[in-house]
This record gives structure tokens, C-alpha cells and sequence, in this order.
């Protein structure tokens, strides 16, 4: 027979599910041990689930058991989560007795420069609160600093209770609650980021580049804030922020394979250097377990994946086999189920046609990366994939892809993107006649600059940045780039010249990065942590000692130390001024990766491209100041050089004390009208998975959450999400006509 244990202390045997914040008291349960339970918010429920082994009965759980405990005395807030310089808001807390008998209350919100604060009057003057109840205070608050700002409440007993004709309580002692709330305090306009990024590499000499971080045009008063940031890898930002990759958003199929794959890359480049700690690699295996679980979801009954999983008609041929290589690499540090990679075998192969090439299945996820046609990208992709996941380059499916490719080749001239990619998937396949063939012909339109070597599609697609010296690359450049940069060190025979040449492409592909280790997109962010971590692992050495000096004009002086020991920490500190030319010197052995990043916001541009895109309000109730929907109407449409564009993302930020209403999202993914809709903080992100000439219009409902006077307007931003080449903006106001709610309080 098995047991039931319903509470115990091991985290391994009993899982706490709770929400929360504040400390309070701890009552005590008891089953197998005793059990002191710290409850962390005012009303917590909380849940156990227990269970109990029996080597010769067999395996128990237990059923859930909830309990709900309360604080008897605290205090809530009600604000915004973010309000626009310029605009004030109530802060309102609410005192809960639930003490026996009446107290005798102060509460106050504590001063701060970074705010001004006025107590509105309540018609309620008396300070007592019997059991059961709840008092009320509100502020006028108006924000005085840009950023986080903490609004700090306390609330507690008083010594002597007067509470007229009402039994008083007598206290032992006194109780206080304090609660501190964040508030985040945004400029005007749409927040940008500016990333210059180098890798600087020494033997005993000193190399001195310079660095100036530009007042962008456009800009809005104080928004500009600038850091620098020394790692001791060049994966060291990644590392850092391996759930944040990404600039632009993702919570979808192709997405959650960027997290996947970096947690892949990180720990098998941490592992086979020899700098795995335990504590990276618990991390590491875990949200590659979460990774695998998630992606589970966007899996298909017959076992291929796509971008927005079963909603989507079928299975996508680009995604699948990206999914396939990383669940068969991870394979020596996660679980993963053969029989579902032997059904993506299967589809995969079941779309490889007579002539060995593979048939296209879905949406691609950038058309730019499919070159004149799907034969040779498309093919090179899957077979490169299959070789990479471990299947014998002698087995049927990879020799027949290697056949169309060669006949593909052959029929007509390729693009810059095919040879990086074909010479990347003959490297892999040990030919090295055709490998060294499309090699010397990347280095025939190669272009050099500066120490850099890197190629440009024929198209041209990136965006040029005059002020920061060099053109930001599309999604497509940098893959071209990392596919070029793998098909060089992809040689059981790698050359001192070979490396040296590799050197110079990972030089351009590091100043492609942002701040946060991603790139410009979700697929480009893969294979570039993909090139640079092979990178990393050939010239990895341990006799390095650098010192990295930033200065300045102004005097600034600012000196960093990065050796093997902190080689992995992020060393950063806020830079004085933006506009300002600073100088940086590097000096010791081995190589560092800096960056200056600039991050400031502009006011709505004007212009627009590729996209055309409004927004109005419908459907308004204004209930006085406290009470307030509407409806807000999208519409959009693609003016670009394409038939339809790329998946679109339009992100609508809310106003400040708004709030979309959840149904009206929910139902826009249930009709059909975005792919995909998240919530986040003050902004709702639509998916589309593109965006034709013909106009798309929908719309869902926004509410009051919090009171907020002097709305500033909201921006709205449509995006092709794997080039900056390609926008449009909007902004959106109020449709009630806004009084001042504060004054009519007093």
C-alpha cells in the first residue's frame, strides 16, 4: 500500500503554488512534519500537492489541499504601471483592518524628489477603522524624473485610539505595513536603441579606436541615456540575457527556437571550453527543458511544426527542420522523444521530391532569405540540417539533396546568399572542391573595410546609420554573412590564413549585435550564435589579460580589468554624455568585446515606408472622468516592393491608465484577424503573418485601469519584422474630453 503525505518541507516532494508580495506571520501546518509556512502577501492561496514512494507498493499523490490566509492589518495600491512625463495620476491606498476590534490609523506617502504629491481630501475624516473594514486615502501625484520611480506608502496603528461611541481595541503592540510600488516614468514619443559594438582583439600591443555616440535627430528632451559595456566574450551579452535577446517581440513557434538554440549554443560552448559551472548548467538544462515543452505546442499531428502551431493550416518546411537539428542536438543534456523526431523525419522527407530537392510547405519566414527560388535555399537548409542533427552524409535523403543543389547551381547563376549558403553545405559534406569553388567566389564581391570583411545582397536591404559610421544590416545580410563565416571554419583542415579571414567577418557580424546579444531578428539571431560560438570554441585560450580604458574630453576616465576569471561578467557603467566623442584603448593579450549603447526616444516620424497604417477611435462612453471605453480601430495595408510583406507586427502602446479589454483580444485570434496577440505591460503586440495591398482593418476594446490627467497621445507601430527597411507609425488621443478630476476632488 502507498501513503499520502499532504505537506512536507523537501521542495522535491512538495510543490508551493502562491501569488504575492508582503511578509506575514507564519501559521503553522501540520501532517508528516511541522511545517512553518511564510505567506508572502496580504491574501495568499496557497497549494500542496504531496506524494510518497513505497519501494514495494508503488507511487502515491495526494489530492491538492488549498488554504487562504490574510494579513489582519495592510495596505493596497491602485496605480498605473507607467505614466508619460508630463501627466499626473491618483495614487489611491486602501487600508484593510481585519483585527478583532477598531483601530486608529496614520498612513502617508513618503516624500521623494523625484515626485510632488498632494493628499486629497475624502469626506470620511475619522481615523478609525473597526473590524472588517477599510479606509481609503488618494494623492495627486505628478512625476517629476524620468524612469523608475518608487512610491513608497506606510500605514500603521496609532498608540491611543479614539473611536467614539465604538469599543476601541487594545494593542500589544503596534502594527505597520509598508508597500513599495514602482512606477515607470516614460519620455514622449517612440524609445529607440543604438548599439556600436566591437570586438577588439590584442598580443602585447595597444589598439585605440574611437568611439561617438550622436544626439539623433528628433529627439525628445532628456530622453537620451547612454552605458558601456566591456565583456570578456563575445557571447557575453547573450549570456547575460538569453531570455532577451531580441529587440523586437517574440512568443511564437520560430521565436521560442531562438531561445532554444542559444541555451543549446551557450552550454555546449561553455561545456566543451571547460567553463561550465553548475550553476550555469542547472539554469542552461532547465529552460532547455521549458524550450522543448513550449515548442511542443507548435507541433502538428503528423509531426512538423510551424510559426502559430495547429491554428495554422499546416506544417512550415523552413521551421521544421530548425526544429528537428536542435532537438537532435540536445539530445546529451535533455530528454527528447525519438518518436516524435521520427515522425518530423518522416514529413520532412515525404516533401523531398524525385529530383532530391525539397518541396516548399508553408510560409516562408522571410522571403528574402529564399533567393530566385526555393530549389537551392530551401534544399541547402534542409540537408544542411539533417547533417548537422547527425544523419550520415551517405545517407539517401542528403546524397539526392546534394544532386539537386549541384544541378540547381548549375541551370543559372546564384545569389550572394546561395553561395555562402551552398559553400556552408559542401563544407559540411566534406566536398571540398565545390566547398573552395563558391569560398573564392564570396571572396571575389567580398567588400573590406576597416579591418572588417562582410558581403551585401544584391538587393540592398539594410539600413544606413551615418552617424554611428556603418550601415545596420537586414535579417538576410547577416545571415549571408554567418553562412559565409561557418562555411570557412567548417574545414577538418582550418589554415592560420583561414582563421585570420574568419576573424574579419566575426569583426562585422559582432557590430551587428544589440545590446542584449541578439541581432535583427529571430533566424539571423540562430545562425549568428551559431557561427560566433564555433568561432569562440576554435580560438578559445586561457592565457589572455586585457585592460580596456574609455575617456574622454570632459576629463572622463574609466579603466577595466578582464581576465579569465571574469571573462563571462558583464562589467558596465553609465557614460556622463551623449554627442561626445570618447576614445578607447585596449592593451594585454586575447580580446575583448565592448559596446556603447545609446538609448533615447523621438518624437512620431512623419514618413513612412512600404506600409500605410491608421488608427481611430469608435464607440466612446465617457462616464465623467472615472469611467471611460472606447474602441480602437486598426487599419492597415503593403505599399512595399513586394507582392505582400513579411510578418507584420504592429504594436499599439496604451494610454496612460488604459488597459485593452482581454475578450476583444481574444476574440481577434479566434476570428482569425491576427495570427497572434500578447499583452505586455502598457502595450498589446499583433502578429500578422503578412500584410498585402489590399487594406486589413480590426479593432478591440480599451477600458480605465487607473485615473491618469493630461493623457499625452499613444503611438502606434507597424514593422516588417525582419527588416527595419520597412515601417509605419500612427498615434491615437483620448476620445473623452479630458477635465482635471484632481481639482474637482478638493
Amino acid at each position: 500500500m502507498f501513503k499520502h503525505v499532504l505537506f512536507d518541507y523537501k521542495p522535491a516532494r512538495v510543490k508551493w503554488n502562491y501569488r504575492s508580495e508582503p511578509v506575514f506571520p507564519t501559521p503553522v501546518l501540520h501532517g508528516k512534519a511541522n511545517l512553518p509556512l511564510t505567506v508572502p502577501d496580504t491574501i495568499t492561496t496557497w497549494k500542496a500537492t504531496g506524494f510518497c514512494l513505497d519501494g514495494q507498493a508503488g507511487f502515491g499523490i495526494s489530492p491538492s489541499i488549498s488554504l487562504t490566509a490574510f494579513q489582519p492589518f495592510f495596505v493596497d495600491l491602485t496605480l498605473p504601471y507607467s505614466v508619460v512625463r508630463g501627466e499626473a495620476f491618483i495614487l489611491k491606498a486602501n487600508v484593510f483592518n481585519h483585527l478583532d476590534g477598531c483601530i486608529q490609523i496614520s498612513t502617508g506617502l513618503m516624500p521623494s524628489n523625484a515626485y510632488q504629491a498632494r493628499l486629497l481630501p475624502t469626506e470620511d475624516k475619522n481615523l478609525c477603522i473597526c473590524g472588517s473594514e477599510r479606509k481609503s486615502y488618494s494623492w495627486l501625484v505628478t512625476p517629476q524624473t524620468l524612469g523608475t520611480v518608487n512610491l513608497t506608502v506606510v500605514a500603521e496603528t496609532l498608540p491611543h485610539c479614539v473611536c467614539g461611541k465604538r469599543s476601541p481595541l487594545t494593542l500589544n503592540s503596534a502594527w505597520r505595513d509598508t508597500l513599495v510600488r514602482p512606477l515607470l516614468v516614460e519620455p514622449e514619443g517612440i524609445e529607440k536603441e543604438m548599439t556600436q559594438s566591437s570586438l577588439v582583439c590584442t598580443n602585447g600591443s595597444t589598439v585605440s579606436q574611437s568611439v561617438l555616440l550622436p544626439s539623433p535627430g528628433n529627439l525628445v528632451r532628456d530622453s537620451s541615456r547612454a552605458y558601456w559595456s566591456v565583456h570578456g566574450d563575445i557571447l557575453g551579452p547573450a549570456m547575460q540575457n538569453l531570455e532577451t535577446l531580441l529587440q523586437v517581440p517574440f512568443g511564437y513557434g520560430e521565436q521560442n527556437m531562438v531561445l532554444f538554440s542559444s541555451n543549446f549554443h551557450i552550454l555546449d560552448y561553455l561545456s566543451q571550453t571547460q567553463q561550465l559551472t553548475e550553476t550555469i548548467k542547472f539554469k542552461a538544462i532547465a529552460s532547455l527543458v521549458k524550450g522543448y515543452q513550449k515548442q511542443l505546442s507548435y507541433k502538428h499531428p503528423d509531426g512538423s511544426y510551424s510559426t502559430f502551431g495547429p491554428q495554422d493550416p499546416q506544417g512550415h518546411a523552413w521551421i521544421t527542420p530548425l526544429v528537428y537539428k536542435y532537438f537532435a542536438l540536445s539530445k546529451p543534456y535533455i530528454f527528447i522523444d525519438d518518436n516524435i523526431q521520427s515522425r518530423t523525419f518522416i514529413w520532412l522527407m515525404n516533401n523531398q521530391q524525385s529530383d532530391g530537392c525539397f518541396l516548399n510547405v508553408g510560409h516562408a519566414f522571410n522571403s528574402a532569405w529564399k533567393g530566385k527560388d526555393d530549389k537551392i535555399s530551401l534544399t541547402a537548409y534542409v540537408v544542411n540540417a539533417l547533417m548537422e542533427a547527425g544523419h550520415p552524409i551517405s545517407s539517401a535523403p542528403i546524397q539526392k539533396g546534394l544532386q539537386c543543389l549541384e544541378a540547381a547551381a548549375r541551370d543559372r547563376a546564384t545569389t550572394t546568399y546561395e553561395k555562402a549558403l551552398l559553400a556552408y553545405t559542401f563544407s559540411l559534406a566534406g566536398q571540398e572542391g565545390k566547398r573552395k569553388f563558391f569560398i573564392n567566389q564570396l571572396k571575389e564581391k567580398a567588400k573590406k573595410r576597416d579591418g572588417l570583411v562582410y558581403w551585401e545582397l544584391e538587393k540592398k536591404l539594410s539600413v544606413v546609420d551615418s552617424s554611428w559610421g556603418y550601415p545596420w544590416a537586414s535579417s538576410a545580410e547577416i545571415a549571408t554573412n554567418c553562412y559565409g563565416l561557418l562555411a570557412v571554419l567548417s574545414t577538418p583542415q582550418l589554415t592560420a590564413g583561414e582563421l585570420s579571414y574568419a576573424s574579419k567577418i566575426v569583426k562585422w557580424v559582432s557590430r551587428q549585435q544589440n545590446s542584449r546579444g541578439g541581432f535583427s531578428s529571430s533566424m539571423d539571431t540562430v545562425l549568428a550564435l551559431q557561427a560566433l560560438t564555433l568561432f569562440q570554441r576554435l580560438t578559445f585560450s586561457r592565457n589572455r589579460q586585457n585592460s580596456v580604458l574609455i575617456s574622454s574630453s570632459q576629463p572622463f576616465y574609466m579603466g577595466f580589468h578582464v581576465n579569465n576569471q571574469n571573462r563571462l561578467l558583464l562589467q558596465q557603467i553609465p557614460l556622463p554624455a551623449t554627442n561626445k566623442n570618447y576614445t578607447v584603448e585596449v592593451n594585454g593579450y586575447g580580446c575583448v568585446f565592448v559596446q556603447a549603447t545609446l538609448k533615447y526616444s523621438i518624437f512620431l516620424p512623419k514618413k513612412s515606408t512600404g506600409y500605410f497604417l491608421s488608427v481611430n477611435t469608435a464607440n466612446a462612453v465617457c462616464r465623467g472622468s472615472f469611467d471611460t471605453k472606447f474602441d480602437l480601430v486598426v487599419a492597415a495595408s503593403y505599399l512595399g516592393r513586394r507582392s505582400s510583406s513579411n510578418m507584420a507586427i504592429i504594436d499599439v502602446k496604451m494610454l496612460s491608465g488604459f488597459v485593452p479589454g482581454k475578450p476583444s483580444i481574444e476574440k481577434l485570434q479566434r476570428d482569425g484577424q491576427v495570427q497572434r496577440a500578447e499583452t505586455k505591460a502598457s502595450h498589446v503586440v499583433f502578429y500578422l503573418e503578412n500584410i498585402t495591398q489590399r487594406k486589413i482593418q480590426f479593432s478591440f476594446s480599451v477600458e480605465q485601469d487607473a485615473l491618469v490627467t493630461s493623457i499625452r497621445p499613444a503611438f502606434i507601430q507597424l514593422y516588417d519584422y525582419y527588416g527595419a527597411d520597412e515601417y509605419a507609425y500612427s498615434e491615437y488621443h483620448t476620445p473623452c474630453h479630458q477635465t482635471s478630476f484632481a481639482s474637482s476632488l478638493f
